[in-house]
C-alpha cells in the first residue's frame, strides 16, 4: 500500500483514538513515520521517502515486526531481512556466487539500503561499491579502465562488466577460471563499434585468435595457453607506453617469463599481436606471408591444371584401349606380361609406411588447430582428449618424420658414394637415371607429357623415376627445412630464443602453417591423383606396399628403364621369386585405402573450411 495512504490511515486512526499496535497485530503495516520516531538516527524520513524503497513500509522488509508494542518493549527479536522476497533474480544469482560462499550478504554491499537510489547504470556507483572491500592497492582505479570510468566514460570496463553484479564466479586456476582470463576481455574488445567509438584498435582479438594461444582458446582448452589477462594483467591494464605497464618493452621479458621461465630480452621481441597483412607495421611478417601465399597459389595452380589435363587425357586413352580390345585388337603383345619384378625393397616399403603414418598423424592433429573456428575441428580435438594430447601425438609424428628423413639422407649418401652396382662418379650418379635428382631429361619428359595431354604426340615412357616422383622427393627436403625447421622453433621456443629475436617465431608460425597447408593439400590431392587417382591406376597403385611391378606395366610406363636393364642384361636380377602373400596384400591394401580415404576426407574438410571463410 502506498506511503501516503498509510499516512492518511494513521491520521484517521489517531483522530478517532485507536492505537496502531492493535492494527499491526491484525496484519496492517506500521507507518514509517512511526518507525522513524525511534530510528531517526539511522535515516531521515525525507531520505527514505526519496529512496528506491520509499514506496514500501518498513514492515515490508521487517515482516517479523507485527506488534509495535512488543517490538518497543524488545519482546520481538528482529530477524535478518529476506531480500529474496522481492529480489528473486538477484538472489538466485547471488546464491550461486563466490560472495554467498564467503558469507557476504546483500547488506554488506548495499550498506545504504534505507537511502539507496537507482544507479541508472552509472558505473562509478558500482565501482564505488566494489572498492569498499576490493582494490585496496587501487590497481584497478589506476588502470586505463578505472580512469575511464572515473572520468565518466561508461564504455570503459567496470568491475561488474567482467565479474557481473550478483553472479560473481570464483576465478580459480582451472578450466573455467582460465577461460575467464580471456572471455571477459573479448566481450568488449571484439565489439568493433565500441572500439572505434573509443579510438581503441580491435586488432587484438583478431590477432590473438590467429595465434597458437587463441586457437587453443577457441577449441575449448584455455587452461593450456595464455589468455589476455596473463599478459596484460587483470586489473592493472595500462598503455604500452606506461613504464608500469606489464607490456612495456622494459617489462616484457619478466611478463613472458611467467610462462616461459627461460625467456630472454630477444625472446620478448615476439609480436604478440603481429598482423601479417600489415605491411607498414610488420614488413617482415607481411613479405613472409606474401612469399608463402605465392608459393601455395603457384604450386597448386600448376599441379591442379596438370592433374585435370591428365585426368581427361587418361580417360580418353582408356576408352581407346577398351575400344581396341572390344574389336579384338590388342595394343601390344608382351610375353610373360604379368611376371613380377622388384621395384622397391623392404626398407623402401618400411620407410614409406613411416611416411604415411607420420604424415596422417601430423595432418589429423595439425589441421584442427589450423582451422580452429570449424565445428569439425572441435570434435576432432575432443576425440583426441584435448589439445595437449593432440600436441603430443603431433610431436611424436614429427619425431618419426625426422627418422625417415635421416634415413633418406643416409641412403642418399650410400647411393652417391658407397653402392657398387651404380656406375659413375658421385656427380654422374647424382644426375644419372637411377637418381631422384632433376636432370635435363625431365624437361623433355614434361614437354612430351604436355604434348600428350593435348593429343599432339604419344604418351612418353620414363626411366626409373618420373618428374612428378622427383618433385615429391625434393619437396620432402624443402618441407623438412620449412616445416621441420619452423616446427622445431615452435617446439623449443626458449632454446631458439637464446639466439633468435622473438619476431622469428612469428615468421616460423606463418611458414609452418602455410607450408603444412601446402603439404597436406598437395599430398591429398596431387600426389594421391598421380599415384592412385589417375585413370591408369585408379583406385590404387599397390606397388609401394609390396614392391612389385608387372612386366607389362613396367614396359608401358618405364620403358626406358626396361630397355636399359635389358641392354645391361640385368632384368632377371630384379625378377621376383615369389609374389606377396594374400594376408600381406589384404592388410596393406586395407591400410592403403584407409590412408587414401582419410586424406580425401581431410581435403573435403579443408575445402569446406575455406568456403566458410575459416582457416585464419
Amino acid at each position: 500500500m502506498p506511503l501516503n495512504v498509510f499516512k492518511f490511515m494513521s491520521m484517521v486512526l489517531l483522530a478517532v483514538g485507536f492505537a496502531l499496535p492493535a492494527y499491526a497485530e491484525q496484519g496492517m503495516a506500521i507507518d514509517p513515520a512511526t518507525c522513524l520516531g525511534c530510528h531517526s538516527d539511522k535515516m531521515t524520513i525525507q531520505a527514505f521517502a526519496a529512496s528506491v524503497h520509499g514506496k514500501n513500509a518498513c514492515t515490508s522488509c521487517h515482516i517479523d515486526i507485527i506488534d509495535l508494542a512488543k517490538h518497543m518493549r524488545k519482546e520481538l527479536k528482529v530477524q535478518k531481512v529476506q531480500c529474496e522476497r522481492c529480489h528473486k533474480k538477484q538472489n538466485s544469482e547471488h546464491y550461486a556466487s563466490v560472495h554467498a560462499e564467503k558469507g557476504v550478504t546483500c547488506a554488506q554491499c548495499h550498506t545504504d539500503v534505507h537511502t539507496h537510489n537507482y544507479w541508472k547504470n552509472d558505473k562509478r556507483i558500482a565501482v564505488a561499491k566494489c572498492v569498499q572491500c576490493h582494490d585496496k592497492e587501487a590497481m584497478y582505479r589506476k588502470s586505463v579502465h578505472g580512469k575511464g570510468v572515473a572520468a565518466g566514460n561508461m564504455d570503459s570496463a567496470a568491475c561488474h562488466d567482467c565479474h557481473n553484479l550478483h553472479a560473481i564466479d570464483k576465478v580459480a586456476n582451472d578450466h573455467k577460471g582460465r577461460e575467464f582470463h580471456t572471455k571477459v576481455c573479448m566481450k568488449c574488445h571484439s565489439d568493433q563499434k565500441l572500439m572505434v567509438r573509443n579510438n581503441v584498435t580491435n586488432v587484438a582479438v583478431k590477432s590473438y585468435m590467429e595465434s597458437y594461444h587463441g586457437k587453443n582458446y577457441r577449441l575449448g582448452f584455455p587452461d593450456k595457453v595464455a589468455g589476455c589477462a596473463d599478459c596484460h594483467t587483470a586489473h592493472s591494464v595500462l598503455p604500452k607506453s606506461d613504464p608500469l605497464s606489464s607490456v612495456n618493452p622494459a617489462n616484457m621479458m619478466k611478463q613472458c617469463a611467467t610462462c616461459h621461465p627461460k625467456a630472454t630480452p630477444a625472446f620478448a621481441k615476439f609480436y604478440a599481436h603481429g598482423e601479417m597483412t600489415d605491411r607498414d607495421k610488420y614488413p617482415i611478417l607481411y613479405y613472409t606471408f606474401v612469399c608463402m601465399t605465392t608459393l601455395l597459389l603457384s604450386t597448386f595452380t600448376v599441379f591442379w591444371i596438370h592433374s585435370l589435363l591428365w585426368m581427361f587425357r587418361g580417360f580418353v586413352d582408356n576408352r581407346e584401349k577398351a575400344a581396341m580390345l572390344t574389336a579384338g585388337v590388342a595394343h601390344h603383345v608382351i610375353p610373360d606380361a604379368h611376371k613380377q619384378y622388384r621395384r622397391f625393397n623392404k626398407l623402401h616399403i618400411f620407410l614409406h609406411v613411416l611416411v604415411i603414418t607420420s604424415f596422417l598423424g601430423l595432418s589429423l592433429t595439425g589441421l584442427p588447430l589450423k582451422f580452429s573456428d570449424q565445428q569439425w575441428a572441435h570434435f576432432m580435438m575432443q576425440f583426441y582428449g584435448g589439445s595437449a594430447v593432440a600436441g603430443q601425438i603431433h610431436r611424436i609424428c614429427a619425431g618419426i618424420t625426422f627418422v625417415y628423413f635421416s634415413a633418406a639422407l643416409l641412403m642418399s649418401f650410400h647411393f652417391l658414394f658407397i653402392r657398387k652396382d651404380i656406375p659413375g662418379n658421385p656427380l654422374q650418379r647424382l644426375f644419372g637415371p637411377d637418381s631422384l635428382c632433376f636432370n635435363i631429361r625431365d624437361i623433355k619428359d614434361v614437354y612430351c607429357m604436355v604434348r600428350w595431354f593435348f593429343f599432339k604426340g604419344p604418351k612418353p615412357t620414363f626411366e626409373r623415376w618420373t618428374y612428378w616422383e622427383k618433385f615429391d622427393f625434393v619437396a620432402v627436403f624443402w618441407g623438412m627445412f620449412a616445416i621441420g625447421g619452423s616446427g622445431l622453433m615452435l617446439w623449443f621456443p626458449e632454446f631458439f630464443g637464446l639466439f633468435l629475436p622473438g619476431w622469428a617465431f612469428n615468421v616460423a608460425t606463418i611458414v609452418h602453417s602455410d607450408e603444412a597447408l601446402l603439404a597436406t593439400g598437395f599430398i591429398f590431392s596431387v600426389h594421391f591423383f598421380n599415384t592412385h587417382g589417375r585413370p591408369e591406376k585408379f583406385p590404387m597403385d599397390f606397388i609401394i606396399f609390396n614392391g612389385q611391378i608387372g612386366k607389362e606395366e613396367m614396359i608401358e610406363e618405364r620403358g626406358d628403364q626396361w630397355k636399359r636393364y635389358e641392354a645391361a642384361g640385368i632384368t632377371e636380377q630384379f625378377a621376383c621369386k615369389k609374389t606377396s602373400g594374400v594376408l600381406w596384400d589384404f592388410i596393406f591394401k586395407g591400410f592403403g585405402f584407409m590412408a587414401v580415404l582419410t586424406g580425401l576426407a581431410l581435403v573435403v574438410l579443408m575445402v569446406l573450411a575455406f568456403l566458410s571463410g575459416g582457416g585464419h
